[in-house]
């Protein structure tokens, strides 16, 4: 496994006036790390909007290529922040509208991240349960520490992961995703990767390294042709067979037409290296 040099390393700077969520940039890859270790990264209302921000700014970014997200001492992330949830029992509505405040902000910020043109790697480096575990299947990748752990717990606690279940379904089979749902038990990171919810796993120390040297190796791709594939994989999912089809071909006639296409295919024929348009 490459391993990240001190000079490639820029120092880890706040995104505003919180250090919530700091951000280091690798050079084209920007690695976020959730900054609330003493409650296990939880999913605050401040974290939520902090993480969304950065991944709307990191996608209008030109000089970043990719995005890594992990969390700060031994959890990647909790999920939601129960406390601070809780602490709106006592509005007049028993917290209703705080609730689905926070609940249309948390998908919307998971939405951003599969609708980034950046393509966006988890790099799991302890739990993540109900919301965390959301988090990563949300990612467009996942690297994961050998001592990982992923659960959807809320029904132990009689709050089912219905929001978590959403990205969780799309990553895993029926079955799989519904023994996660049904019995909130914790599963190992090499049981993860089996289902398919991670794409690696790696021993701790190299947990982030290995999510950036992913980044890095996506980074040398040309970029209009990822943003154009990353958008269309999303999209095609949820389609019939047929429309997912019709949809791929009108991508792909379009990709046809890029500068990026008709430099690599030439490239390709010509038997040398592409020179990709800027």
């Amino acid at each position: 496994m490459k391993q990240v040099r001190t000079a490639d390393l820029e120092p880890q700077q706040d995104l505003g006036a919180s250090t919530t969520l700091l951000r280091e940039d690798r050079g084209q890859v920007a690695v976020l790390t959730l900054n609330r270790p003493e409650t296990r990264n939880c999913l605050s209302e401040e974290m939520i909007a902090s993480l969304h921000a950065a991944i709307a700014e990191i996608g209008g970014s030109d000089a970043v290529r990719a995005i890594v997200i992990t969390g700060a001492g031994s959890a990647f992330s909790s999920g939601h922040d129960l406390k601070e949830l809780s602490a709106h029992r006592n509005d007049r509505d028993r917290g209703k509208a705080y609730f689905a405040k926070i609940m249309s902000a948390c998908s919307k910020m998971m939405l951003s991240i599969v609708r980034s043109p950046k393509p966006v790697i988890a790099a799991v480096n302890g739990i993540a349960t109900a919301a965390g575990c959301q988090l990563a299947a949300s990612c467009d990748l996942a690297v994961a520490s050998e001592d990982a752990r992923f659960a959807t717990p809320g029904v132990n606690i009689g709050l089912f992961c219905s929001t978590p279940m959403v990205a969780l379904s799309r990553n895993v089979s029926r079955k799989a995703a519904m023994e996660m749902l049904l019995l909130g038990d914790m599963i190992g990171a090499n049981e993860a990767k089996e289902l398919g919810l991670i794409n690696r796993v790696v021993p701790p120390e190299e947990t982030v390294n290995a999510a950036v040297e992913l980044g890095r190796r996506i980074a040398e791709k040309p970029k209009a042709t990822l943003k154009i594939g990353k958008e269309a994989f999303y999209r095609q999912l949820d389609m019939p067979l047929d429309e997912a089809y019709a949809y791929a071909s009108t991508v792909m006639v379009e990709n046809m037409l890029h500068a990026e296409a008709e430099e690599g295919i030439g490239a390709f024929l010509a038997k040398r290296q592409p020179s990709w348009p800027r």
